[in-house]
């Protein structure tokens, strides 16, 4: 919901464990209550902007404001939901067919006409290369400059710049490859290869009801 032009694409998996009627049954009530979840975050949102704007002290919100007035922008397309039964190969199959058919489409997908420079691949493969390397950590934390200098000893990529290794890795950002928060200072120097760390780390750091389990340690 926070990220521009966002297309998600619900699955429900355990079809073997419905009887076949069922299945469409649920599937339309999984729908209509996403279709219920997005109205109700709408009017959440205009309801906050609302109250921000009526604000006696609106211009100590103005940051607030305008965070809540792009999430207002941003559009959320939700597909039709598909059903599937995981220890069916041939349901994994479909859902993958159904996956690519999305990808490929450019009203969905705008950007994927757009045909990457050769370079792009190349320095694609070469992080990959590096991040499976038995000297890349576990971690996968990887200063920029320094990952410049392991990409640029390569023959086909001596030339390459930091502006145009900051460029390739928004893409690979884009499509998860590798993680770059570029725009937190702290962090705008360092890719992480492994995104799974990142995922684990948050697993680990970030809890459903945190402070209650905390509080209930004697």
């Amino acid at each position: 919901m926070r990220v521009p032009s966002s297309v998600v694409l619900p699955v429900g998996t355990h079809t073997d464990c419905c009887q076949e009627a069922d299945v469409e049954e649920k599937r339309c009530d999984i729908m209509s209550k996403i279709a219920a979840m997005l109205e109700e975050r709408k009017s959440n949102l205009s309801h906050f902007i609302d109250n921000l704007e009526g604000s006696e002290e609106s211009e100590f919100y103005v940051d607030q404001w305008e965070r809540l007035k792009e999430m207002e922008n941003h559009t959320l397309t939700i597909l039709n939901l598909v059903p599937v039964n995981c220890t069916d190969r041939c349901d994994i199959k479909k859902l993958e067919a159904v996956i690519l058919e999305h990808v490929r489409n450019e009203e969905l997908f705008p950007e994927v006409v757009r045909v990457l420079p050769p370079i792009y691949r190349q320095v694609e493969a070469a992080i990959v290369d590096v991040a499976q390397s038995e000297e890349m950590a576990d971690h996968g934390m990887m200063d920029l400059q320094y990952l410049l200098s392991k990409l640029s000893h390569r023959e086909h990529l001596a030339n390459l710049g930091r502006e145009l290794l900051q460029d390739i890795l928004r893409y690979l950002h884009r499509i998860g490859l590798v993680i770059w928060y570029e725009e937190i200072e702290h962090l705008e120097n360092t890719v992480f290869l492994q995104p799974t760390f990142l995922i684990t780390m948050f697993k680990l750091l970030v809890r459903y009801r945190l402070v209650q389990q905390l509080e209930s340690i004697s």
